[in-house]
């Protein structure tokens, strides 16, 4: 296990509970390690009582200061373990989340900088945790596995349940610029024309590239004029070439209505997250590139050039906050927005 977190401030918690495993091998828990052959669990459990682990930092967190480390996790579906009093072993599998608190001792929690979506998933998944102290300068932090269960956060599940959370493979903590969490939403809305200022020139760009977004592509049932969905379409990270095998489908979808729909035409809007904040100028000619790869394709597959305008936005539009690698990820994204339909 790479350890950024783990080394000093295991915390026993409250009546006289068990403090956090190190795995595999304990209480029927064999899962693989993400990194090394080690990992911590952490439980939650139906007394009433969690684990957490506390660390001291190298340096503080500073107040109104961004950082940023990742973390791996997920749910071992296995997991047994004796409840204090009976001696029974029963089942910690249900679902938790993860909370990470600022403080000033190993018990202190000063402040929540962080805290996951419940971990439903029974395999690794890497969390981009980005904290950023609003309240104070704080000198520790606290990982807790809690509930995922009327917490409030999620309701649907019963409160004080047996569960458990695996975590691995933690990074450095970086300082990072504060980009705003929602950036502001574009002012200028394309025009429903025919025929755009900067046309694409009819040059198809494709590359085998790995996949960084993942989207259903629905099909086109009744446009309308103005209306705009999000295409299934793949780009390497920070370039502007695409997956031709793993956005075909979807590529092919929007020609063939074009195709068979000549009175249809639209613009292929780029978006992206607010990573290269406060890069603006690169964020735009990144979003700008992606649509004109698409366009370009369109137009070589014989699109007449009329009918396919295309624009980058950069983050100026995103669909989610931009304080997790979900929302990220739906905020990077190509769109078509129809601009002409039925004359």
């Amino acid at each position: 296990m790479r350890v950024l977190i783990f080394q000093d401030g295991t915390i026993a918690d409250q009546l006289n509970e068990t403090p956090p495993d190190l795995q595999p091998g304990f209480f029927k828990v064999m899962t693989t390690a993400r990194h090394g052959s080690t990992y911590l669990g952490l439980v939650v459990r139906q007394t009433g009582t969690w684990e957490s682990v506390g660390q001291r930092l190298s340096q503080p967190l500073e107040m109104n200061q961004c950082y940023e480390f990742n973390i791996d996790l997920r749910r071992d579906t296995s997991y047994m373990s004796p409840l204090a009093g009976s001696g029974l072993p029963v089942k910690f599998t249900t679902p938790a989340r993860v909370i990470i608190w600022g403080g000033n001792g190993y018990c202190h929690k000063g402040e929540v900088l962080y805290q996951t979506s419940v971990i439903i998933h029974p395999r690794w998944l890497t969390y981009t945790c980005r904290l950023s102290p609003k309240k104070g300068a704080w000198s520790h932090l606290i990982i807790e596995a809690y509930y995922g269960a009327q917490d409030p956060f999620n309701p649907a599940l019963p409160l004080h349940s047996n569960g458990n959370v695996l975590l691995d493979n933690t990074t450095p903590i970086k300082p990072v610029v504060c980009a705003p969490d929602k950036m502001p939403t574009a002012k200028k809305k394309p025009e429903l024309t025919r025929k755009g200022a900067d046309k694409p020139s009819a040059k198809p760009t494709a590359t085998t590239a790995k996949p960084t977004q993942v989207a259903p592509t629905p099909e086109l049932k009744n446009p309308k004029r103005g209306s705009s969905y999000r295409l299934d379409v793949y780009f390497k990270a920070n370039a502007f070439t695409f997956d031709l095998g793993s956005s075909e489908k979807g590529l092919e979808e929007l020609y063939t209505k074009l195709k068979n729909n000549t009175d249809i035409s639209v613009e292929i809007g780029g978006h992206t997250n607010n990573l290269m904040y406060p890069n603006e100028s690169r964020a735009l000619e990144l979003s700008t590139n992606r649509a004109k790869s698409v366009a370009d394709w369109l137009i070589s597959k014989g699109v007449s050039k009329d009918r396919v305008q295309y624009k980058g936005y950069g983050w100026t539009k995103p669909v989610e906050p931009n304080t997790t690698p979900e929302g990220r990820k739906r905020n990077q994204r190509v769109e078509v927005t129809i601009l002409t339909f039925g004359g």
